[in-house]
Parts: structure tokens; C-alpha cells; sequence
């Protein structure tokens, strides 16, 4: 049995390297965005700058580990073994939620997921000491509910401080620097970078830095008693030198981004740490513990010890870091990293992934409500000032930014201050929460969600915000019930978890490689949105709209051979998946139909105006095409599933001519688009005619052949009479997409163009 503990112990030090490498790759937005969103640096000075933070914000980190030792349970009310089961119910219930959440494509947090896991699964079991009758403890008596209570309160109001602190600072600095900041630099940027240096060196050092391992009690006590020098001495000291950088044409701004990198990094690391490794480092100390005293009756070993401060030797922080700097520096998600927080805090047009709801309706009309009250109380100077220092025209990006400098700093500079706070005060925030709250009031502060994107962008930030309370609710009675089976279930049950636990990640490695290859290919989305030239914005839109078209001609073409092959050979298993395949299909070409609308307000206004019909009658032919599958399938479908009669062969012969004649189209479609020769369309539109012609004559021959007294039966004929049809409109569809697809690929008044 001792044995068995050990092999846990070690199998949560396993899950813990996987959840290092794992949640520094999600989480790495919290701390590169603002940099790589600002164009403050390249991506590889920012990763080594935050690499950096990173290592030793993850060597100073221990006060934290307290919160995994007995900040949510009482561990002196509890046994070894009931220690054990909790914390291995934590760790599988968070592999199997990283496994659902990123299957989904939901946000998390690894705070929230970390704290309720604990909370659900002591729960339970503290349900089941006291049903058992053990003593007279209460819930008082196994959790500590004040600490939870405050953990749970600090990680949910840090959603509120960091949007009204985000909102607030980001709005008063417009007000001083404008968006035309460069001209306004000459001696407010010495005072702004002393007063983000300052902030940064007394939330990391005198709030943070202070609680960490290598600190002793004398330099602590020193630096409780010398706060105002320090603060003051930092504060004269970095307004000298930034105006000084300044005088030597360095751009300080991007100084206080790295900085602000550099230090929202070391945070990170300070307080997440406890989320990765904070659980085995105590079922360590418990299992040390129970070991010393000589094993035994793992029920009846009570863990008093955990009561204890966390000492946690220096090599385990040390190679947590070296971990977590491994992670990021060679993560495929770190490099896509310019995802929903950029999007969402964009200045210009962005990915409105998210779509429209209601709340957020509702929130965007009360806003511009209270707005017009605004303007009602506020005199006239005072708005017309303000409003002279909120002027887009005047915005100086960065080549290919999102936001800008200011912005940037902001951002890092808040975020990283409230985290290092929340550490000092031993809450595990989250960080997530915090970086993304700040973006998210910068960026409405900014005026960036206008009228047009606010819907969107407010749905994209409750969506967020949904997935971290849905996380919270799933990792409670997630834990709970594994936490349960394992208490009841023993060591075999343990066993069997930790088997799924490994197929679950081996899992979820190889959809993140799916799904990696699938993102790579909006790498031409994204620079499409972030070309200036708008004569090359249409250039490359042609590409972008010309590529997604001929795939989905690729798998129009062999879904249609697919679905009506089926048919005739009644195969139910390949028009059950033809049907969630061309449901699938119908979702990715919305999503390109949307890419393509907003990348089609990068170009200037004559050529939109000029193909903005063929450009919708292109993507409208497509989904019509989808739309005639989807109804060829669907009454195949219930045909076959019915076991009715299969189609007849005098009839199968004439549909095989049908289908090849429009598999060849399909064909020679993918050729001349691979090709852009569009000299080809209109005999490619005659071809159309022919074809729907001939089918035509199909459809009138069977109609005489129902006349005259056809014996077959009418529930085959009349799927056969659908699938003519659709093949017809199908085929009228692509005669539509061949006129956009020539009308857009060649310029006004030529030739080829009025045939």
C-alpha cells in the first residue's frame, strides 16, 4: 500500500509537468499580448523578455503554496488517505476539463479550475465524514470556509477592479497624451515612465517580492519600515532616466511595454505557480510525513503537518521555471498568440468572432442612453475638448498594430500591478481574468468599440467570462464525483483514473495538432486586416476568397459523388456521416463568408463598391450548393435508414450518366480556378446549360414512364425525382458562381468581361 502511495505522488508530479507546460502555452496571452498587439518588439525579444519573468517569478514563489496545503480544507480533520484522494481528484478533474474546455474551443482558468476543484472535492468527502458520523465536526470544522471565501471573493471581484481600474487610468492617460502622442512627449514621458517603473517595483518587490523564499526577515522588516523612501528614491530615479532615454531618441514607451512584459511575466509565475504544482508538492509533504511516522493505516494517519507554512526547496522552483520558460519558448499556441484578447481590444476592425446576443443588445442601448444623458449634463467645452483628444485619424500605430503604445503600457503595466497586489495579499488570483479585464476597459476607455463592433465585442467578453463560471461549476462536481468513486472505490479506482488521465492527454496533443493546422491558414486572414495598401488588400482578398472557394468546390464535388453513390448502393453508415459532415461545412463557410466581409473593408471604397455583387453572388452560389446537398442527403437519408426499395437499375444507369457528366464539371471548375484562365468561363457556362438540359430530359422521360404504368415503387422514384432536382439547381448554382468568379477576377470594360 505504501507503495501505491508513492506511485501517486510521482503520477501527480507527472500531471503536474503536463499541466506546466500546458497552462503556461494557454495563459501565455495574459502576459505577451499587449507587447505583441502594440508592435512594441519582435516576438523574439518579447518571449525572451517574458521567459525571463517568467524563471524567476517561478524561483521566488512560495507563500502561495500555502493556499493547496490548507487554504480551502482543515487538514488536521482529515486522514492521509482522504488527503490523497482529493488532491489525485484535482489533478484528473483538471486534465479532463483542459481536455473538454480546449475541445469545445471554450476559455478556462487554471485559478478557478484550481480553487473549485479543491472546494468540490473536500466538499464531498466532508459530506461523507459526516454521514458517517465520524465525531461532531461540521463543515466549519473540515473547510476552512473563510479562506475559501475570500479566495472566491478575490478572484471574482478582480473581474470588476480590473475593468473600472482598466477603464479609469487608460482614460485619463488619453486625455494627457491623445492619440497623436508622439508631439506630447517632450516632458510628460519622464513622468509616465517613472510613475510605471515605480508602480512596477512596488507591487513586485515591496508587495510581492517581499512574501518570497529567499527573503529574511531582516530585509523584510527593512523594507516595512523604508516604504516611502523607496518608492520615492524609485519614482526620482526612473523620471530621470526615461527623460534622459527620451533626450538619446529611444522610444520609451516601448522601454515600459518590455518592463511591463518583464514584470506581468514574473507575476504570472509568482501566483499561478501554486495552480500547477501547488498540489503535488503537498501530497509530497503529506506523503513525507506519513512515511516518517512509519506508514500504516493510511485511514487513520491524520495530516496535521500541513498546517505548516510551505518550505519548498528552491530545485522544485527552479525546475518548475525551467519547465514553464521550455513551454512557452517552444509552444505553438505562444506563437499564435494574437487571438481574442487582441481581437477584442483591436482599434480597428477585427475578427467579430463571436456574433451578436441579446444581453449585449440590451447592454449597448442602455450605454448609448446614459451616454445621451452624458451629453445633456456636460458642458459643450469640456466634451468638445475631450472628444479632441479621443481623434482616431490621428491614432500613430505601429506597422501592423492592434492598439498603441500607451495602450500597451496600460495594460501590462495595471495588470501586473493588481497581481502582484493579489499575491502579496496570498489570493490566487487569476490572471487571466485580471489581463483580460484591464484589455478589455483599455480598449473600451479607447473608444475602440464603436457602434458597429460593441455588440460583438461585449458578447465576446461575457462569452469569456461565461467560460470561467462554467468552469467553476464544472470543476466542483467534477472533482466531487471522482474525489467520491475514488473514497469508495479504493486503489483500483485510482488506478483505472490515471489510465484515462494518459489517454485523455495523448488525446488532446493530438486534436491541438489538428487543430494547429487548421489555424495556419489564417495566417493570410490576418495580414489582409493588417495591409495598408488597399490595392494589395484586394489582391491578396482575391487569393484568400479564391483559395476557400476551390476548396469547398473540392468538397462539393466529392460529397456529391458521395451522398448520391450511397444511394444507390443503400450504404446508411456513409449518409449518416455526409450529414454531420455538411453540417460542419455549413459553420466553415459562414465563418469565411464573415472573414471575407471584413477583410473586404480593407480595400478602397471604388473597388468594393465595384465587386462588392459578384462577391456575394460567389459566396451565395456556394451556400446554395451546400443548401442542395444537404436536401439530396437528407431524403436519402431517411430512404435508406427506412429500408425501402432500392433505386431500380434502368434508372441507375441513366443517374450514372448525370453524375459523370457532373463530376467532369466539377473538374474542370477546380482547373480553371487553379489555373485563372477565364477565358474558359463561358464555355464552362454552355457546359452548365447542357448539363441541366440533359437532366431535364431525364426528368420529363421518368414522368413518362410514371404515365405509362411504371410498377416501381413510388417512395424510390420520388427520392430520385429530389435528387434530379437539387442536381439541377446545383448545377444552376455553379453556372452563377463561374459569372462571379469571372466578373471578379477581371477588371472593368475588358472583353472577356461582357460575354
Amino acid at each position: 500500500m505504501d507503495l501505491l502511495f508513492l506511485c501517486v505522488i510521482i503520477f501527480l508530479f507527472l500531471l503536474a509537468v503536463f499541466d506546466l507546460s500546458v497552462g503556461v502555452s494557454n495563459d501565455a496571452v495574459n502576459f505577451l499580448n499587449s507587447a505583441i498587439g502594440s508592435k512594441a518588439a519582435s516576438f523574439k525579444r518579447v518571449l525572451i523578455i517574458a521567459s525571463i519573468g517568467v524563471f524567476i517569478g517561478a524561483a521566488m514563489s512560495n507563500g502561495m503554496m500555502d493556499i493547496a496545503r490548507h487554504g480551502i480544507f482543515r487538514p488536521e480533520h482529515f486522514s492521509f488517505y482522504e488527503i490523497i484522494c482529493i488532491l489525485m481528484a484535482v489533478m484528473v478533474t483538471d486534465i479532463i476539463l483542459l481536455d473538454i474546455f480546449n475541445t469545445l474551443g471554450m476559455p478556462t482558468s487554471t485559478t478557478v479550475s484550481m480553487v473549485f476543484e479543491l472546494m468540490g472535492a473536500t466538499f464531498v468527502v466532508a459530506l461523507i465524514k459526516m454521514a458517517g458520523g465520524v465525531g461532531e465536526l461540521g463543515f466549519n470544522d473540515l473547510l476552512n470556509t473563510e479562506k475559501a471565501l475570500s479566495v472566491i471573493l478575490g478572484i471574482f471581484l478582480s473581474v470588476a477592479i480590473a475593468f473600472v481600474f482598466g477603464t479609469i487610468v487608460q482614460f485619463l492617460s488619453r486625455l494627457v497624451f491623445s492619440f497623436e502622442f508622439k508631439s506630447r512627449l517632450k516632458w510628460k514621458i519622464g513622468i509616465f515612465g517613472g510613475v510605471c517603473a515605480t508602480a512596477i517595483v512596488y507591487f513586485l518587490i515591496i508587495k510581492g517580492a517581499k512574501d518570497m523564499s529567499f527573503m529574511t526577515p531582516e530585509v523584510k522588516r527593512w523594507i516595512s519600515d523604508n516604504v516611502c523612501i523607496i518608492v520615492g528614491a524609485s519614482f526620482a530615479f526612473f523620471t530621470v532616466l526615461m527623460q534622459l532615454l527620451h533626450a538619446l531618441n529611444v522610444n520609451v514607451l516601448k522601454v515600459i511595454v518590455l518592463m511591463g512584459t518583464f514584470s506581468l511575466a514574473m507575476a504570472f509565475a509568482g501566483n499561478d505557480l501554486v495552480n500547477f504544482i501547488g498540489v503535488p508538492l503537498t501530497g509530497l509533504s503529506a506523503w513525507q510525513d506519513y512515511a516518517a511516522n512509519g506508514g500504516g493505516d493510511a485511514r487513520g494517519f491524520f495530516m496535521d503537518s500541513l498546517n505548516g507554512s510551505a518550505d519548498t526547496p528552491i530545485w522544485f522552483l527552479i525546475g518548475a521555471g525551467v519547465v514553464m520558460v521550455v513551454a512557452l519558448a517552444t509552444s505553438s499556441k505562444a506563437r499564435n498568440v494574437a487571438k481574442t484578447e487582441i481581437g477584442l481590444g483591436s482599434q480597428g476592425n477585427g475578427d467579430e468572432m463571436f456574433g451578436s446576443s441579446r444581453i449585449a443588445r440590451r447592454l449597448v442601448r442602455w450605454t448609448l442612453s446614459l451616454l445621451a444623458v452624458g451629453r445633456r449634463v456636460i458642458p459643450l467645452r469640456a466634451r468638445k475638448w475631450i472628444n479632441s483628444r479621443f481623434v482616431m485619424d490621428e491614432n500613430t500605430l505601429e506597422h501592423g498594430a492592434a492598439f498603441d503604445l500607451i495602450r500597451g503600457s496600460i495594460n501590462l503595466v495595471l495588470a501586473g500591478a493588481l497581481i502582484a497586489l493579489g499575491t502579496s495579499l496570498k489570493l490566487p488570483l487569476s490572471t487571466t481574468f485580471v489581463t483580460f479585464m484591464v484589455a478589455m476597459g483599455t480598449s473600451l476607455a479607447d473608444r475602440a468599440w464603436g457602434r458597429e463592433s460593441a455588440v460583438f465585442r461585449i458578447t465576446g467578453v461575457i462569452s469569456v467570462i461565461g467560460g470561467w463560471f462554467l468552469t467553476a461549476g464544472a470543476a466542483f462536481i467534477g472533482a466531487g464525483i471522482i474525489v467520491a468513486a475514488m473514497y469508495w472505490g479504493g486503489h483500483w479506482v485510482m488506478f483505472v483514473l490515471a489510465v484515462v488521465t494518459v489517454c485523455l492527454i495523448i488525446r488532446s496533443n493530438r486534436r491541438f495538432r489538428k487543430k494547429q493546422a487548421v489555424e495556419t491558414g489564417d495566417t493570410m486572414f490576418q495580414t489582409i486586416l493588417n495591409t495598408p495598401d488597399k490595392a494589395q488588400a484586394w489582391d491578396l482578398l482575391l487569393l484568400y476568397m479564391t483559395d476557400e472557394q476551390r476548396k469547398f468546390m473540392v468538397y462539393a464535388g466529392e460529397k456529391y459523388i458521395s451522398v448520391t453513390g450511397a444511394f444507390i448502393k443503400d450504404d446508411v453508415k456513409t449518409l449518416n456521416r455526409a450529414e454531420n459532415s455538411l453540417q460542419n461545412q455549413k459553420r466553415v463557410l459562414k465563418n469565411s463568408r464573415r472573414k471575407e466581409t471584413l477583410c473586404l473593408r480593407q480595400v478602397s471604397r471604388e473597388t468594393a463598391i465595384e465587386k462588392s455583387a459578384w462577391f456575394h453572388l460567389a459566396n451565395n452560389s456556394c451556400m446554395s450548393m451546400l443548401y442542395n446537398l444537404r436536401r439530396i442527403n437528407e431524403i436519402c437519408k431517411e430512404h435508406v435508414e427506412n429500408n425501402f426499395h432500392r433505386l431500380p437499375t434502368q434508372y441507375v444507369d441513366d443517374f450514372q450518366a448525370i453524375r459523370d457528366r457532373v463530376a467532369t464539371l466539377f473538374n474542370d471548375v477546380l482547373e480553371t480556378i487553379d489555373s485563372s484562365d477565364i477565358e474558359v468561363v463561358p464555355t464552362l457556362r454552355k457546359r452548365c446549360d447542357e448539363i441541366k438540359d440533359m437532366i431535364a430530359g431525364t426528368y420529363y422521360k421518368l414522368y413518362d414512364h410514371l404515365h405509362d404504368g411504371d410498377t416501381a415503387s413510388m417512395a424510390v422514384l420520388y427520392v430520385y425525382l429530389n435528387m434530379l432536382q437539387e442536381t439541377q439547381e446545383m448545377v444552376s448554382s455553379i453556372r452563377k458562381y463561374l459569372r462571379a468568379f469571372l466578373k471578379l477576377h477581371v477588371v472593368a470594360f475588358s472583353p472577356v468581361a461582357q460575354r
